[in-house]
């Protein structure tokens, strides 16, 4: 197994958050929840030409996309299957940073794959091509990176969005939405209205969103949980307050994700 990050310099960070490289060994089919956060993602599988997502309703529909996809901004939970997850690369953009790429309303894509080629176009299958020729991890991703710079130069986030961004990211306590608007010198409607168009969910989702990650990250931590202390540092109401959001956004109880944990924090095994 190598797993493979890189964090990338100006100016393609902060927008983009890092650049990855997974390689490992065929297995057994297996299915994997993913859980939500803040930011989109670029999906490229080297293995096949396809990409593979699955509804996490219980039926677990397939949905087929180009190897190279996109995923916007979640705020649900989806399904992927490991059996193609053996040669795969990754972009993790920031909140809002892929509009640099794709030049697009971020709500259109929000809780949305899409192959990168409905996109694109052609760019997208002409860069796995590119990316095939590459031997190991270190040359890949600076084919990627290279590949991002030329492309990410579209449109900037308003600065209210991107000063909602840093507070709601860096506050100790989450902050009332009609707060955090007065403090960005806008109305509460026209933060929501720009957070859903440039970030691809509304603010107050957002902050829910933002909520949520604070649970599973603390709990990731800790081997037994005071389930009432979590709710009382996270902002909850109460623990039934906690249980509702952590499903809503999850797809699971809090204490079904504490039992099927793993390594990684937004991989959680089915089954």
């Amino acid at each position: 197994m190598a797993f493979v990050t890189l964090v990338p310099p100006p100016p393609l960070h902060p927008s983009v958050q890092r650049l990855w490289d997974w390689r490992v060994e065929p297995g057994e089919l297996r299915f994997e929840r993913i859980l939500p956060q803040p930011g989109s993602s670029l999906i490229v599988n080297l293995l096949e030409d396809e990409t593979r997502v699955y509804a996490d309703d219980g039926v677990q529909r397939c949905e087929r996309l180009a190897g190279v996809a996109y995923s916007g901004q979640f705020t649900r939970s989806f399904v992927i299957d490991t059996h193609e997850q053996v040669a795969v690369m990754g972009v993790a953009f920031a909140p809002g940073g892929a509009r640099a790429l794709l030049r697009e309303d971020m709500g259109v894509l929000g809780n949305r794959h899409l192959g990168l080629d409905d996109l694109l176009g052609s760019a997208a299958g002409l860069l796995r091509e590119r990316l095939l020729h590459e031997d190991d991890a270190q040359g890949r991703l600076a084919v990627l990176g290279r590949w991002l710079l030329r492309r990410c130069t579209g449109a900037t986030l308003h600065p209210a969005v991107c000063q909602a961004l840093a507070v709601i990211g860096r506050a100790p306590s989450l902050p009332l939405v009609d707060r955090l608007a007065a403090d960005c010198g806008i109305s509460t409607r026209r933060l929501a209205a720009l957070f859903q168009q440039q970030v691809g969910v509304g603010t107050k989702q957002y902050v829910r969103l933002q909520r949520f990650r604070r649970v599973v990250d603390g709990v990731q931590r800790h081997g037994v949980v005071d389930w009432a202390r979590v709710a009382a540092d996270c902002g909850f109401h109460d623990q039934p307050h906690l249980a509702r959001e952590f499903r809503a956004f999850s797809g699971m109880t809090p204490t079904a994700y504490v039992a099927r944990r793993g390594s990684y924090v937004n991989h959680v095994a089915i089954g």
